[in-house]
Parts: structure tokens; sequence; C-alpha cells
């Protein structure tokens, strides 16, 4: 029952629990564990970015306590509490887990054998280059804003996003009766992909994995078969079959040992040390003598040593079928479109980054134009002034205040208000010779850049070429070899 003054109204209970449990599940589904298709983002990991923007934290400042980072993100934007961010922002900068940082981080911030991350006050952050990508052109009215919890500020509904993050990076999120999973890709894969793309609307799904061959995993490893890929890539859900990199390495007396030098993606490597140790401590496995890690920060080696009678084919193929060493990663391409979750196709997903670009491109273009435009009018009223110098002195010396100075020379000359201000707020510098050939060259450049952002503007297929120049910008500059 609910109480509205001094009237009591029944209410049904599982109609209440069924409408509060619908609230709560579309909240999950859309503002908590699902990225938006565009930028590649779940709203917490957004509101860590603007809020890092928000105190200036580039690739070249200085860092900042990450305490600092999650009180604003808190304060500001994500209103969830420290406790549950701080590990969205670990997470953001773990080399082990993201394929692509978008923080750099200073401090421990865990590792691939399940170590947790110091504390937030002892733990330092800025953004990651590539975090900058995501956020550029932001300023510049190139995507919607809504009030943030308290209306006290605006934050974006989505970024910028010239860094394809989504298929760069992938994701994993659980929401209520639905999940996402999708595997992170090689960069340079994926801007030569869409490339093809923009060039080619009507591309077919092979002419695409011409490009994107499959995932590319932080932690290595090698991706057996193509089927579960393909399968992945056609409906948005597919088996992929992950294996650790091992080679056979003959020891002192004979002996031989297994060398495994890459684990699967999100395999915690003391876990399967252990499960290893105990495989041979239970003898469901005989021939293996010791289980050593010498890893080091120039990479992952551990080492199972084994009798020297033992058979080390046969012990591979078993800890393969029996361990983490061969794991399946099954994907779900989930992701909101126009803030409904839909399982999206390969091409899809592309599509939608693509057309979101075009968007960003022309809305950050109109901007641009706009700006142009107005200061370009104001240096028509300077050069004016600069022509008719002697009288426009007169009329400002014989008016008896601003006010009337301002509408005289609006009136002599046919000027706007915003024009007449300009040339009352002239400084008497630029009254100069190098000064009045300053406003001309930056009159006649303005014209320059006006003409081309209209010629922009009219133009589909040239938009399209600024996608794809940036692009090439990415991958020349972020680029790297498939993992």
């Amino acid at each position: 029952m609910s109480i509205i003054g001094r009237e009591v109204i029944p209410v049904n209970i599982e109609d209440e629990l069924r409408k509060s449990y619908m609230e709560y599940a579309m909240s999950a589904i859309t503002a908590r564990a699902l990225p938006d298709v565009r930028d590649g983002l779940k709203p917490a990991q957004r509101r860590i970015l603007v809020a890092m923007n928000d105190l200036h934290l580039g690739p070249t400042a200085q860092h900042r306590k990450s305490a600092k980072i999650a009180g604003d993100t808190s304060g500001n934007y994500h209103p969830h509490g420290e406790q549950v961010i701080y590990p969205t922002m670990y997470h953001m900068a773990q080399d082990f887990n993201l394929r692509y940082p978008l923080i750099d981080g200073q401090g421990n911030f865990g590792s691939i054998d399940g170590d947790p991350p110091a504390a937030m006050r002892y733990t330092e952050m800025r953004m990651s280059p590539l975090a900058m990508e995501l956020l550029e052109d932001l300023e510049k009215d190139t995507v919607d804003w809504d009030d943030n919890y308290d209306q006290t500020r605006m934050e974006p509904r989505v970024l910028p996003g010239k860094f394809p993050n989504l298929l760069a990076n992938g994701v994993m999120g659980i929401a209520v009766g639905m999940a996402t999973k999708m595997p992170p890709h090689n960069l340079s894969e994926l801007c030569d992909g869409l490339s093809y793309l923009v060039d080619h609307p009507d591309a077919t799904l092979d002419e695409i994995m011409h490009f994107i061959k499959g995932p590319d995993f932080p932690t290595a490893g090698l991706v057996l078969g193509t089927k579960g890929i393909r399968s992945a890539y056609e409906t948005g859900r597919g088996q992929i079959v992950m294996q650790a990199e091992t080679t056979i390495e003959p020891m002192d007396n004979g002996k031989h040992a297994i060398v495994i030098t890459e684990i699967p993606y999100q395999v915690n490597k003391a876990h399967l040390q252990e499960k290893i140790a105990q495989l041979a401590r239970e003898k469901k496995i005989d021939g293996i003598v010791d289980v050593p890690d010498y890893s080091d920060r120039n990479g992952i080696r551990l080492q199972v040593e084994l009798r020297r009678d033992a058979h080390p084919k046969k012990v591979l193929n078993f800890l393969l079928k029996h361990t983490e060493l061969r794991k399946t990663f099954g994907v779900i391409m989930l992701s909101l479109v126009d803030g409904v979750p839909r399982v999206l196709t390969l091409r899809e997903v592309m599509q939608h980054y693509i057309d979101h670009r075009v968007e960003v491109i022309v809305r950050r273009t109109r901007y641009d134009l706009q700006r142009a435009l107005h200061r370009a009018h104001i240096l028509e009223g300077l050069r004016i002034a600069i022509d008719f110098l002697d009288e426009i002195i007169r009329i400002i010396r014989s008016s008896p205040n601003a006010e009337a100075a301002r509408n005289a020379v609006m009136e002599r000359f046919g000027l706007s208000q915003l024009q007449a201000e300009a040339i009352l707020n002239m400084q008497l510098r630029q009254l100069t010779a190098l000064e009045r050939e300053k406003i001309e060259e930056e009159y006649k450049d303005l014209l320059r850049r006006i003409a081309a952002m209209e010629d922009l503007l009219s133009d589909p297929i040239k938009i399209l070429g600024v996608i794809k120049s940036d692009l090439k910008y990415l991958k020349d500059k972020f680029g790297d070899e498939r993992r």
C-alpha cells in the first residue's frame, strides 16, 4: 500500500515488483553494463575520461592521484561511490586486459597472476594518447549533452570517438537477461578494414575479413581455426578457440620441458600454474616433475619440467585438454544502438562507427564555419575602419558617449552592432602598417577556410575522405603488429 496525503491506495505486490524490477533491469542495460556502439564505452568509463579531461590530464600532463580522479568522477558525473569507480579506472590502465589502454598509470595496477592493484591513494593516472583521440573535438558541439545526475553541469551522451574503441579494445558486460563479450582487434587491421568499407559500402564479409583476420588479444597466444571467427562476425555470436604458445625444449640429463611463453586472454597465470601442479600431485598426469615460473618484465616463461621417460607431446596434449592452456572465448557482439541493445554483425558495428564519424565531422565543420563567419564579419568591419580611419576618429571624438559613437558609426558605414563594437574596441597598435597587413592576411585566410568548409559540407564524398585520412593517421601513429 502507498499513502498519499490521507488516502490509502492498495497496490498489487506482483505489479509493483514487476514494475520495479523492469526499471532496475533497464537501468542496468542502458546505464551500466553495455557499451554504446559509437564510442565503445560504458557510462562509467566515459565519465572517468570526461572527468580526467576536465582536470586536463592529457598524455603530457603530470600524473594525478587516482583518488582525486575517482572523487571528481563520483562527485560530478557517476554518483555510485569511488569504490566502484576505481576498479573501472585500473582496468582501463591494464595492458594485459586492454589491447590499447586508455589510461596511463603509475604504480601497482595488478598483474596477470591476479595480484590486486594498490589502493587508489597510492596510484597515479593520466590519459593515454588514444583516450585523447576519443575525446578530440568534444568542445566543438560534435555530440549531444545531458544534465548530470544533480543538474549542476552537462555531460556528453557519447564521445566523438575518432579511435574505433569498441572493436579495438573489445568489451565484457553482464546486464539483466543479456550479456556482451566482444574480443579486441588489431588497430592497423581495423583502420584498413574501415577504410575499405568507406570506399565499398556493399563490401561482403569475405572482403572485410581480407583485412580483419580475427581478434588480436593483448596476451598474444594462438587463435585456432577461422570457423568460430566467421560465425561471430557473420551472426554476432560464435566460439573462438584460444591456445597458449608452447615449445618443447631439451634440458640436462636428457629431460625435456614444456615452455609456455604466451597464454590465452584473461587466463590467470598463477591459477594455471597451480592447476598444472595439482594435476601432477593428484597423479592425473604422469611425468611432471616441477612447474617453475621464470616470467619477468620481458615476458611470460612458465616451465613444465618433465621426467626423462615422459612423452612431452602426450603431456602437452593432456594439459591442453584439461587446463586453460586452451580456452574458448564466447563472442556476443551486443551493444547499445540508439539506446536499444542489439546483437550486431562485424559489418554493422563498423558501419555504425562510420556513421557516427560522419555526424561528428559534419557538426564539427558547422561549428568551425559559424566561428569563422563570425570572425570574418568582425574583420570586414575592421577593414572598413582602417580605410576610413580619420572619419571614424572624428565621429568618436565628437560623440558624447560610447553608445552614441557606436550608433553613429553603424549609421554612417552601414555596419552591424558587432562590427561597430569591434571598431570601438580597437587597440592603437592595430593602426600600424604591420597590424593592418595582419588583418588583411587573416581575412583572406578566413575566406579560404570558409570556402573549404562550405565545400566539405556540400560533398558527402569529401566527408568520407576526412574519415579515411583520420584512419590513416591512427594507423600510422598507433598501429602495431598483430600479436
